[in-house]
């Protein structure tokens, strides 16, 4: 705690009111205090949470997606079948900052909080934990932190399941589009995927293996790629639903027919598989369901004294066939 008090420029009484959730210190300098707890990796001994708030936060990258309103939602109705209810917060935001917040979760309280992001702020993070606020992180975007409780898919048994079909209509030269590398879960898709084609004795293309952002302009970026190359490839995975939105748009710009010219399977199984014509073909994650599985996480570890570090739980994908897959030659 003197190592705390001394990196805030703090007492060590201020430190000890900032970890009980005392109202007398001001935001900027819990703040101070969360930031300089996160940098030297302080632990403090756990207590429990005296007293239920009803709230849970989930703190989430942006919430203007098909992918982030199914998390919210199932996150919502999990949250209000215990009686309690959600308090979400968007990173997006211009003016977010993740010390304030912290600032203001420790000065109200928390049941607990669900992140939904990327390694960026795992090392704030595990602030919270040392304010005794039990903390799950719902992966499907970010990596594995073996300090806490998790909730995931799997994404390489995704992956594996999409080239499978593609492989299965006779399609051998195949494009995948990519989440950003850095991000596990991107890794872990393309893994799968190179499995499938190694099971056939077929080798990775590097020519045909692009990464770009999990949205729209992602997928239509390197979808344009793939289908300007001088042998283009007759199938493509992309690694969500939006980047296969994006590769849609991309095709239909060089009047490509989907399927009987590209077959096209995405990633997520959202709302917008039905929306686009003819309908995605998706490997199904079930976004409401680990959502629901983190609530209820958050409520098993409150009631257990024992530490989170090792939980992770995988959620099941699976392959839902629609219309924009065809066997090869199908025209």
């Amino acid at each position: 705690m003197s190592d705390v008090a001394a990196k805030a420029g703090v007492s060590v009484p201020t430190v000890s009111k900032v970890l009980n959730g005392r109202g007398d210190v001001s935001d900027a300098t819990r703040a101070r205090v969360l930031a300089a707890m996160a940098s030297t990796g302080y632990l403090s001994k756990r207590l429990p949470n005296p007293e239920s708030t009803g709230l849970i936060d989930v703190v989430i990258g942006g919430i203007g997606t098909p992918w982030a309103l199914e998390i919210l939602d199932g996150a919502e109705r999990a949250a209000a079948r215990r009686g309690s209810a959600i308090v979400v917060t968007s990173t997006v935001n211009e003016s977010f900052s993740m010390p304030a917040w912290l600032a203001s979760v420790a000065a109200r309280r928390s049941d607990g909080v669900i992140f939904v992001l990327s390694d960026e702020y795992h090392s704030e993070i595990k602030a919270l934990d040392q304010l005794h606020t039990r903390v799950v992180l719902l992966d499907p975007v970010g990596g594995i932190e073996p300090d806490l409780a998790a909730v995931g898919a799997t994404n390489w048994t995704g992956g594996y399941a999409a080239a499978e079909h593609l492989l299965a209509q006779g399609h051998t030269r195949i494009g995948f589009i990519g989440g950003p590398p850095e991000l596990e879960c991107s890794h872990q898709r393309f893994e799968g995927f190179a499995a499938a084609l190694r099971r056939k004795d077929l080798d990775i293309i590097p020519e045909l293996v692009t990464h770009n952002a999990f949205i729209t302009r992602g997928g239509h970026e390197s979808g344009a790629h793939l289908l300007d190359l001088p042998e283009r490839p007759t199938a493509i995975f992309a690694s969500s639903d939006l980047q296969a939105a994006g590769l849609y748009e991309a095709a239909r710009e060089r009047e490509l027919k989907i399927p009987s010219d590209l077959s096209v399977v995405g990633f997520d199984d959202t709302v917008v598989c039905t929306y686009l014509s003819p309908a995605l073909t998706s490997v199904r994650q079930p976004l409401a369901d680990m959502a629901a599985e983190a609530v209820r996480l958050i409520f098993e570890l409150n009631d257990d004294s024992t530490p989170a570090r090792g939980r992770r739980i995988e959620m099941a994908t699976s392959l839902v066939v629609r219309d924009s897959t065809a066997p090869l030659n199908s025209r």
